[in-house]
């Protein structure tokens, strides 16, 4: 059998406070147990059903999963936990590609609707996020494998607010962009392609800084649910992202 993973006393002190309290309905089964059934299912990979008991009824660790999924508890309780703790003086921005296990596909609206869709490795899902300065993802978003990092260079610098300063590589290297990050008085790390009429200045001692959001995708890929993505719904892989992504960099 698989280590169990439980989630520690500093770990659940942090996470205590921000869930549900006085709902309707019978007595809830005691949310730590769940919350490090969830967990320990991310983290192995392995089917719902097959949890240990250790942590309850499979059924009981998939609907609170799901029900609070819904409802969008997970990226509530990551939200809260980065407005408390995030160094914002500069931040990076990347992508990463999640290959879609076939059990992944056939969610309501189509794989397009998913955020599934194809690149080089086949079928997959883009995790997008915004790193601050530790290296902590504070913004997370899904797009289908064939979206272009550029599109989401927007959406996400939104959610972010303003930054002293941005690296990324050259799939982010737009007019608009560095436009946009000048205006707002950030400084900008990104290099030129190789198909720009003339060369681009930036740091390139802080562009080595970039290896924490590289660093920050491998720490979040451990998990292998994260990994392979498994899930039908988006909101669900992207509450299981949210989750992992508070215990593994906010706790």
């Amino acid at each position: 059998m698989s280590r169990l993973f439980w989630l520690d006393d500093d770990a659940w002190a942090a996470i205590e406070p921000h869930l549900p309290k006085n709902q309707p309905g019978a007595r809830r089964v005691d949310d730590r147990r769940v919350i490090s059934g969830i967990l320990h299912v991310l983290k192995t990979g392995c089917r719902w059903q097959d949890c240990p008991a250790e942590y309850g009824p499979p059924t009981t660790i998939y609907n609170r999963f799901n029900r609070w999924s819904r409802r969008q508890i997970w990226s509530r309780i990551l939200d809260a936990l980065v407005a408390r703790g995030v160094l914002a003086l500069s931040a990076s921005i990347d992508s990463s590609y999640v290959k879609a296990h076939r059990s992944a596909h056939g969610g309501k609206g189509g794989p397009k609707a998913q955020a599934i869709g194809p690149s080089r490795g086949g079928q997959t899902t883009k995790i997008h996020a915004v790193t601050d300065l530790l290296g902590r993802p504070v913004i997370l978003r899904l797009t289908a494998g064939n979206v272009a990092d550029i599109t989401m260079a927007g959406p996400l610098m939104d959610a972010a607010g303003r930054v002293r300063c941005l690296i990324a590589d050259k799939g982010y290297d737009a007019n608009a962009l560095r436009k946009r990050l000048k205006t707002e008085g950030a400084a900008v790390v990104i290099p030129g392609r190789s198909n720009r009429k003339g060369p681009v200045d930036y740091d390139a001692v802080r562009y080595k800084a970039r290896w924490r959001i590289e660093a920050a995708f491998c720490r979040l890929k451990d998990f292998r649910r994260i990994a392979t993505r498994y899930d039908k719904l988006a909101r669900n892989f992207l509450s299981a992202l949210a989750l992992v992504t508070l215990v593994a960099f906010w706790v």
